[in-house]
């Protein structure tokens, strides 16, 4: 497959992550949004991303450059149309996730490839809301999407074998590690690190330790780069709620209930990192 152009759909921080990466590794890329304050975040995000890079010594001020140029933005799901190739990335939301596949099966040309970068839906359920199950495909980067390497790359019930070939061999082309998994809730990382961070805020509502103590344990004994807590804020709460959800609903085990002071918090706005406030403060 012959990929030139990529679009992206939605400009958050994954999004604007993922246009970053596929613009600096030559591809040419719109990336889209209905928002046009989240177009016009996403894209300083960028240029402040590329130019620590360059500060660094990691990109020239060339490259620096030739990937800025290479990315348009548009608040038009339309402008999909003329890809080559489309991953999405909006919030994750089923309805929404499966409104914009309907419309880009129609928008777009019917044999490139849609992928998701959704963290915890079916991507068979996807796949069947378009005419084309075998061309649909996960995408799931993680953020940062500029500095982590992993992609998992998640195959649906009618994902065929030459759409997990052609996104495995993207993926590395985008510098990327990517890790073939087969569609279930949550796939492997979710399904592993959601459950870890959930009781660890059970941890901290039945005061077994503060949050300081419990994110230690785990980075100076478990050599974590961050506690769980501190994870959970970066991620969003919003999204660790959304994910453990699914788990406790399509798993039907009691592993997987969410933990009532997550909850509370998302309810009262407290979403981490994003919102100003979660397990911690920030500014």
């Amino acid at each position: 497959m012959n990929i030139k152009h990529i679009a992206i759909i939605g400009a958050g921080a994954v999004g604007s992550g993922i246009t970053q990466v596929c613009a600096a590794s030559g591809y040419r890329v719109t990336m889209i949004d209905i928002y046009p304050q989240a177009l016009e975040k996403g894209l300083a995000t960028i240029q402040k991303s590329l130019g620590k890079l360059a500060e660094k010594g990691r990109i020239t001020a060339g490259q620096q450059s030739a990937a800025l140029e290479a990315i348009a933005t548009s608040g038009d799901l339309a402008a999909a149309a003329r890809a080559d190739l489309v991953i999405e990335a909006a919030t994750e939301n089923p309805d929404l996730k499966l409104r914009v596949f309907r419309e880009l099966d129609a928008l777009t040309r019917p044999e490139i490839i849609l992928a998701s970068n959704t963290s915890s839906i079916s991507l068979t359920k996807i796949g069947a809301a378009t005419k084309r199950p075998d061309k649909v495909v996960g995408m799931h980067f993680f953020n940062p999407v500029p500095l982590m390497t992993l992609v998992e790359v998640v195959r649906g019930l009618g994902t065929s074998a030459e759409t997990v070939a052609a996104t495995v061999e993207l993926s590395q082309k985008l510098g990327k590690t990517p890790i073939e998994v087969n569609d279930s809730p949550g796939f492997i990382s979710n399904r592993i690190l959601c459950p870890m961070i959930n009781e660890a805020i059970y941890a901290l509502m039945e005061g077994v330790g503060t949050r300081e103590a419990i994110d230690g344990v785990m980075k100076l004994g478990m050599n974590h780069p961050m506690g769980p807590l501190t994870l959970a804020d970066m991620v969003g709460l919003d999204v660790v709620l959304f994910v453990m959800e699914v788990l406790h609903r399509d798993l039907g085990e009691d592993k997987y209930r969410p933990c009532p002071l997550l909850a509370r918090m998302v309810d009262a706005g407290y979403l981490g990192r994003k919102s100003g406030r979660g397990f911690y403060q920030y500014s």
